[in-house]
């Protein structure tokens, strides 16, 4: 599958826009597109799903190493993959955009703000095409996106002005109808504030998708990664607007591993028979009374007391915990299952690549283990003075800067989002159906 690189000169130049347009662009020409985010986000990939109906696959190098980030992108499926880089271009010290470019050598075209200029937008992707060599980046920058450009005499002033080797590969109008509203975390996702059908279909009109195809190319081969057959568990995951952050390749090595089935503790869902459950993170916050007055609720809190293995990541965390505080000071129960108090914040409590290293055999890891993984949240969790962990934090903050992976009878609840590659599903899998 040959593929490209949306890079950006900085956060905020509208790279998630100009990939959607993209993305639009090639299914309007009849190629079936295969959308993917470096970086370990959740909220761009669901704007990505939402206009190609595909799940965009993740890529990140922390998470998944060289070779486990060659096999994700390989799992994809398509004519052509656009990549939706992450921050600036070479922005990031463990999985920017352009480590990410490199390690799948494909090429990268930079989206430029050209709302306040022509060849001041040549003169910039060239910087960032020369700063290549200065960074150690076997990075190959081959075109640019104007963001926020005119047509006319705007468009061809920065279609003259770029060098030779620089292609012009198209422009998005300034339109405000472009622009996808914001909360913490980031985005709205893309089931909840879809971009205006026409305004997208303008901004995909000035794609030139014929030279982004020549320029795209095909990532090396990589070996298969040695993963087991199905083990005979039943995983149910929880699946609705407040756990809606789950990677697809997760989803992936679960159904490799195990059945899965799905449920929605907001709809007051019964949970499945099954011998393990997955709580991924997403909106917790944003339904707290919901999730508090839902029967399901409940039925997981007993299912944990009786020995269900029971797996939490951030916002699967904060709904097992004994209660959830939102920004306005309302306190809702949760499950009451992990001996942790839940306070939302007005600002971001941790943002980073995370690494931990297992302090006992847990449900994801074995004692001495290290697992990579992401975290980003606005909450904090005050826990009681006997709480037990699971792991020691090497790097990130986890949930007191010195431990994360609260565990009582076989829950664990972790701020750590954890990708497949990492092995974490595999452990959970196997010691789901452990006696």
């Amino acid at each position: 599958m040959k593929g490209v690189v949306l890079g950006g000169t900085k956060s905020g130049v509208g790279k998630t826009v100009a990939t959607l347009a993209v993305l639009r662009a090639l299914a309007a020409d009849g190629y079936d597109v295969q959308p993917a985010k470096a970086g370990p986000d959740f909220i761009d990939p669901s704007h990505h799903e939402a206009v190609t109906d595909t799940p965009s696959r993740t890529l990140d190098l922390w998470l998944e190493g060289r070779e486990g980030l060659r096999r994700n992108y390989a799992r994809g499926d398509g004519d052509v993959c656009v990549v939706e880089g992450v921050m600036g271009l070479y922005d990031g010290d463990r999985s920017s955009t352009a480590m990410v470019a490199e390690a799948l050598d494909l090429p990268v075209v930079l989206v430029v703000d050209a709302k306040a200029g022509m060849e001041s937008v040549a003169a910039t992707a060239h910087g960032f095409r020369e700063y290549a060599t200065h960074a150690g980046r076997d990075v190959d920058v081959v075109g640019v996106i104007a963001q926020r450009a005119h047509g006319g005499r705007h468009e061809s002033g920065i279609r003259e002005a770029l060098p030779d080797d620089l292609a012009y590969l198209g422009r998005i109008p300034p339109r405000e109808d472009l622009e996808i509203p914001e909360r913490h975390l980031g985005l709205h996702m893309g089931a909840e504030a879809p971009l205006d059908g026409d305004a997208l279909d303008a901004a995909a009109a000035g794609i030139r998708t014929d030279r982004l195809l020549d320029l795209a190319r095909t990532p090396p081969r990589t070996a298969p990664a040695p993963v087991g057959g199905p083990t005979g568990a039943r995983i149910a995951v929880a699946r609705d607007a407040a756990f809606g952050f789950v990677y697809p390749a997760t989803v992936e090595r679960l159904r490799d591993r195990a059945t899965v089935v799905t449920f929605s503790p907001l709809a007051g869902d019964d949970l499945p028979a099954c011998d393990g459950v997955y709580l991924p993170g997403g909106y917790p916050e944003l339904h707290a009374a919901d999730l508090e007055a839902s029967p399901t609720t409940d039925a997981l809190a007993a299912a944990a007391a009786e020995g269900t293995a029971v797996l939490g990541e951030c916002g699967g965390l904060m709904a097992l915990a004994e209660s959830l505080t939102t920004t306005e000071g309302e306190r809702h129960a949760m499950a009451g299952v992990l001996p942790a108090d839940v306070r939302m914040h007005d600002r971001y409590q941790a943002l980073d690549h995370v690494e931990l290293r297992a302090r006992r055999d847990t449900l994801t890891a074995a004692a001495g283990d290290r697992r990579r993984g992401h975290e980003f949240h606005y909450s904090s969790a005050t826990v009681d003075d006997d709480a037990r962990f699971a792991f020691d934090v090497v790097r990130g903050s986890g949930i007191d800067d010195e431990r994360d992976g609260l565990v009582e009878h076989r829950t664990l609840g972790t701020y750590c989002h954890l990708h497949a590659e990492s092995g974490a599903i595999d452990a959970f899998v196997a010691r789901a159906v452990e006696d």
